[in-house]
Parts: C-alpha cells; structure tokens; sequence
C-alpha cells in the first residue's frame, strides 16, 4: 500500500487500536474462517505507542500488573470468542473468587447473593447482610406486602437510580445500586439510562406486583434462555451460563491489543501505531475518503471510528456538524488506579470475596481527613486472580475518582498513595505501609450514559449511515465493557462490509 499517491487504495481504515478497532480489523480480515479472496485490505491506524487503549499494563515488581482493566464478563461470549479465535483460548484464566462487600455504617458487609447487578430480588437475604439496616430493611419489605405502582406509564427511558428508589426505597440506591451499577461505569445512577445499562428494568417496573419477584422471574428467564438481553451493559447477545463470571489472561489483559495485532499482522493488516487521525476529506472522485494522519495520507473506500466521543466528533465535523455536537455531548469520567503490594502479614484475614465497594455517601472519619472517602472500590487483587499470587504478599488495586470526583486529578502520585494508603487503612484494617505502590491515570475513562443516551446513540449511527462507508465502534455507544466493545467493533465491520459505498450525502 502506498500513501499519499493515490497509487493504491486500501479498502478500509480502522482509526484507534484499542478493543474495538483491532475486533472490527479481526472481523475485516475474516473473522474466525480467516482471509479469504473476498477480504478487503485493512489499515490500522493507531494514535498511541501501543495497541490495547485501555488495555495496558505496567511493570510492577517482578511481572507488570493491569493498570486498566483486569478481566471481563464470562457470561458474554464476544470477548472470549474473540480471544480463542486468535489462538489465545488456551492463555484464558477464570476468577478465582467470588462476592464482594461493601462499606456501611464503619464496617464491611457481604453483599447478599440474591442481586441483580446490585437490585435486590429475594427480601429475607438482604435482610440478614445488614447493608440496609432496619429502616432500609422495613422499606424494602414494602415490596412483598405493599408493592408500589408505576404511575408514570411505559417510557423509553428513566434513570436507574429514582426507578429503584420508587420501587424498593432510597437505601437500596444508596448502599447496593449505585456502588455496583455507578461503580462499573464511574458515575452516578441518579440520572443513568436504564434502557442503556439495564433495559429489563424498565420492563419489569411495569409488571403488576412486587418489583423483587418480578426481577426475580425475568432474570431467571433470560438465564435459562441464555441472553444477555435487558442486562448491565445492554446488548443482547447469547450467554454461556457455564463460564466463570470473569476471565483474564495467564499474560495479563494489557497483553491482547499487541497479542491482536501480532494476529491480524500475520493475516496481511497493516498496522500503524503512533500514526494520529488529524482530518476526515471525501475522495475527489466523490466514492471514498481520504484520512490525513501524522504519517501521511491515506486513502479508504470505507473507514471506522473506532475513537473516544471527542475524536469522532473532530473528525465528522466538517461532515455533518449535528454529528459532532451529539458526539461532544457524551461526557467522561475520570478514574485513577492505584495498585499497592503489601506483606502478607499486614493484611488481616477475614477478606470476603474479590473486593470491597465504597458508596459516595460514606465519609471518612474526622482523624484522617473528613468529606467523602477517595477510594471508590478495592479489588483484592492477588485473590481475584491466583496467577497473580507472590510469597508473602497480598496484591490490592484501590480505584479513585467517578464523575464529578475529580480529587484524585488534581493531587500528586506521592499525595495520592499517601490518601489512599489511610483510607485502606480504615477499610481493610491495614497494618503498616505497602512494599510497592503503582498510580495509573486515566483522566477520559468511561463515558456517562445519561437518560436518552440511545437516542443520541441511534441519532449518531442514523447519520453516519447517511455519510456512507463510515461507521461508529467503541465504548461511547452500546456498552462499556470489553464483550460490549468486540460485539461493537464486529458490527461497525459487518455493517461497512455490508453497507453501500460511500458518496455524497443522500446518495
């Protein structure tokens, strides 16, 4: 392929190598058949030093540690597809423990096994964890004897967290929903989009009777009919339900974006890294694009975005500038992970399951500060994943920052650790100082799904269609998880494989 000549002519770009672009390549170049004489020619152009964008890891100690994130959900089947089809099924660990606890009232509660993504669906076991406490307990009893109705009719859309607070009372929000549910995309369920992470709620708000029970069914449906239609991260899809709950990598998941391109490499893609999509232009001839990167030009029949919000949005600009404002309009939340190894000695036993959750509305003691704790969630780093076990030490990961947290942004790595440090102190009940601290920032880390996100999603992908040869991938859209983000760039690939070439608008 040559650039800027106009000698040759790929026939698609993929801009952004993180998850989504490397599967939407994946699928280009033939999926799990492979290459054939029918596959287009695939470029890759990646603006970073490194394929994987938020898959990364860092060097920790005697092996590098995920600094983004750690594992994905088994019960989505894209991911794990995708990495056995790439001839990495045999490098696939599972969760090595399960259950999580959370913060309430200056203690750690077990989180009752009886939630769905956080909503309760049985009384008496979320009763006896104690997270709600009396009053939260006697509400949530409302459910089974005085059921609350949905006055407000079927809607396209409502927020996660006034939806369950009608049903099943403010408690429930507070101490289970918004930690797990805000918890997996940093932000809060006050004004989240229930038909974008979690459309079977909005169904089961209608059901006559207890919202509990109704969950309760209709979880236990889309279980033994293996979907994942209607659960957190929105896209249906079929569901191994004999899969771990999560999986990982033996090498870590910051190994799959340079694992995937060592793949798609030897099926004939090329593969740019450090190459930054400056400017989107139609072909003169009016059938295809021209992207003008750091490297040179290049020239495309069909092109992919698989890039954040703000990146997409600069490059349709000149193209349909609606596009880009809806695009601009999905805002980012900030996390920072910070990743500490502590001598075995100085953890306490008693560690339930593979973390511990912080709600936003718990405080720190006066002695270490005052105002909302810092650290949103701990994974027990070491437990959830065995391969990562070291003699003698415990391997933690504390997360800092949601939307409208920034705190963590603004402080130094050696401030940060030092916060962080107290508050685990009080949490876990930590003794002495950690062995090895790691900070990994992320100031754009996952896009808020508001109310209506749908539709602006469906607006975006209407109009883009409209541009022809060009289609949409990532996290911004449909799911923010690695499973949703594969399932996400496969389609934009199929859909441009599929799709009419491009031309001028209305043609």
């Amino acid at each position: 392929m040559s650039e800027g000549n106009g000698t040759s002519r790929p026939a698609v770009v993929v801009v952004g190598g993180g998850i989504a672009g490397l599967a939407a390549a994946w699928e280009l170049s033939g999926g799990a058949p492979g290459p054939d004489r029918s596959t287009p020619g695939v470029v890759v152009v990646e603006a970073g030093d490194r394929l994987g964008g938020k898959l990364r890891a860092e060097p920790f100690g005697p092996e590098p540690v995920d600094v983004g994130p750690d594992g994905f959900l088994g019960r989505r089947p894209e991911a794990a597809a995708l990495c056995r089809e790439a001839g990495l099924g045999d490098d696939l660990v599972p969760v090595g423990a399960s259950g999580a606890a959370v913060w309430v009232g200056g203690h750690r509660r077990t989180l009752p096994a009886s939630l769905a993504i956080g909503v309760p669906t049985r009384f008496l076991p979320t009763a006896r964890s104690r997270v709600l406490g009396t009053r939260g307990s006697l509400r949530l009893a409302l459910d089974l004897l005085l059921p609350r109705r949905d006055m407000r009719g079927p809607l396209g859309d409502r927020a996660v967290g006034p939806l369950v607070g009608h049903k099943l009372g403010a408690r429930v929000v507070e101490r289970l929903v918004d930690p797990l549910i805000g918890g997996i995309y940093a932000g809060g369920v006050d004004d989240m989009s229930a038909a974008a992470v979690y459309p079977l709620l909005l169904a089961v708000a209608q059901h006559r009777g207890g919202f509990m029970r109704s969950l309760r069914r209709a979880t236990a449906v889309a279980k033994a009919t293996g979907t994942t239609a209607g659960t957190p991260e929105g896209v249906a899809g079929v569901a191994d339900t004999e899969q771990p709950a999560f999986w990982s990598l033996a090498g870590g998941l910051g190994s799959l974006g340079d694992r995937l391109g060592a793949a798609l490499s030897a099926r004939g893609v090329t593969v740019q890294v450090g190459s930054r999509a400056e400017r989107l232009s139609r072909h003169p001839d009016g059938t295809g694009w021209i992207l003008d990167t750091s490297h040179g030009l290049l020239q495309a029949d069909k092109v992919i975005l698989a890039v954040p919000a703000g990146p997409a949005a600069d490059l349709l600009a000149p193209h349909d500038a609606e596009t880009a404002v809806l695009l601009q309009g999905i805002e980012y939340a900030p996390v920072t992970t910070i990743t500490l190894a502590y001598p075995e000695s100085a953890v306490p036993s008693g560690l339930v399951g593979t973390g511990l959750l912080v709600p936003r509305t718990a405080r720190v003691p006066r002695e270490l500060g005052g105002g909302p704790f810092l650290v949103t969630a701990c994974t027990y780093l070491s437990v959830k994943w065995p391969h990562l076990a070291r003699s003698g030490e415990v391997l933690l990961r504390a997360s800092a920052g949601r939307f409208g947290d920034e705190r963590a942004v603004g402080m130094s790595d050696d401030e940060l650790v030092d916060r962080v440090q107290a508050e685990l102190g009080l949490l876990l009940g930590l003794e002495g100082a950690a062995i090895t601290t790691l900070v990994a920032r992320d100031v754009q880390a996952l896009p808020q799904y508001r109310v209506h996100h749908l539709l602006r999603v469906t607006g975006i992908e209407a109009a883009v269609r409209r541009l022809g040869g060009l289609a949409v991938a990532g996290a911004a859209y449909r799911g923010v998880g690695i499973p949703a983000c594969v399932a996400s760039g496969r389609a934009a690939a199929r859909e441009v494989l599929d799709g009419p070439e491009s031309g001028a608008p209305g043609h």
